[in-house]
């Protein structure tokens, strides 16, 4: 067995403290492996002017990546989980998560969003968040925007718009929490499907990145994004698509909150269910049935004709 394990990343700030942050576990849990961290530029990194629908969704960020493990450059590559595509290439697989971070969506702006002037706009590149936006305030408009967490707090500065939403998690991880203007609750605003956690891809015959990510793998996040990357799959929603779900382990249950929504926030659909936590991708499948059931078809019909 090897006694060196490469971990490629983006070479963004946020991507870089994501990385370390699994490099670091590794460290402490293999003091003796050599660990690397490998900076690749993805496509969605390289060109910035291109809408991340059009460029093939967000998988953009991920492919240089996973070509990287497939030529076998890394052996492991670190993720935002909510980045990762549901269907990964042959020879490729999940293989663990770290602890979640908090999973909600937050505001940056000079007032909660319900005290924003009518007309206010709000920069996302996230036809979901877009869509909860308007469900919330119809009369809030939404701007498409690019580039990292620095650029984008930089538009809300410079008055380019007048909020953004992002992922609570990179607020945290890259140090500005005092710049979160409000926590977006979960029962209005369902996070993406893997929101708050890092995912660990690699090579199926990779047994050294295997065994390392067994040995920092968390569990419960484990089995919650499972059921959450299960809902989606089965709804035939890709991660630009307006569809989210959250799961918790709580008392030994798996509880699991979808949403499904047009792209203007009209038509939106939520709907729960518990079950066992022991076989997550059932929970989320028999959630997405459910939903299906009580009118989601409809909604994921018409998504499916963009």
């Amino acid at each position: 067995m090897s006694d060196k394990l490469i971990i490629g990343s983006r070479g963004s700030k946020l991507a870089l403290v994501q990385a370390e942050s699994v490099a670091a576990q590794v460290r402490q849990v293999w003091p003796c492996l050599e660990v690397q961290i490998r900076k690749i530029v993805t496509e969605g990194d390289r060109n910035m002017a291109v809408n991340i629908e059009e460029a093939g969704g967000v998988g953009i960020f991920v492919k240089a990546l996973e070509d990287a493990l497939i030529k076998c450059e890394i052996d492991m590559a670190v993720h935002s989980l909510k980045d990762l595509p549901v269907l990964l290439p042959d020879g490729l697989g999940l293989i663990a998560v770290t602890e979640r971070s908090d999973p909600r969506d937050v505001l940056v702006a000079s007032a909660p969003i319900s005290r924003l002037n009518p007309g206010a706009r709000i920069g996302t590149s996230s036809v979901r968040r877009s869509a909860q936006i308007r469900n919330m305030r119809p009369d809030l408009k939404t701007v498409g925007i690019r580039g990292n967490v620095d650029t984008r707090l930089r538009k809300v500065v410079s008055g380019e718009v007048d909020g953004i939403i992002v992922a609570a998690a990179a607020m945290l991880r890259l140090g500005r929490a005092d710049e979160i203007t409000e926590y977006l609750p979960m029962d209005c605003f369902v996070p993406a499907a893997g929101q708050g956690a890092l995912a660990i891809e690699a090579r199926h015959d990779n047994k050294l990145a295997a065994d390392v990510a067994a040995s920092i793998n968390h569990v419960p996040t484990w089995q919650a994004v499972i059921a959450e990357r299960a809902f989606l799959d089965y709804l035939g929603g890709g991660c630009s698509a307006p569809i989210s779900c959250i799961a918790v382990v709580e008392d030994g249950l798996l509880k699991i909150t979808g949403m499904v929504s047009d792209r203007e926030g009209i038509n939106m659909l939520k709907g729960h269910i518990e079950g066992d936590v022991a076989n997550p991708e059932l929970v989320g499948r028999l959630l997405a049935e459910k939903m299906l059931s009580e009118g989601a078809k409809v909604i994921v019909d018409e998504i499916r004709c963009w």
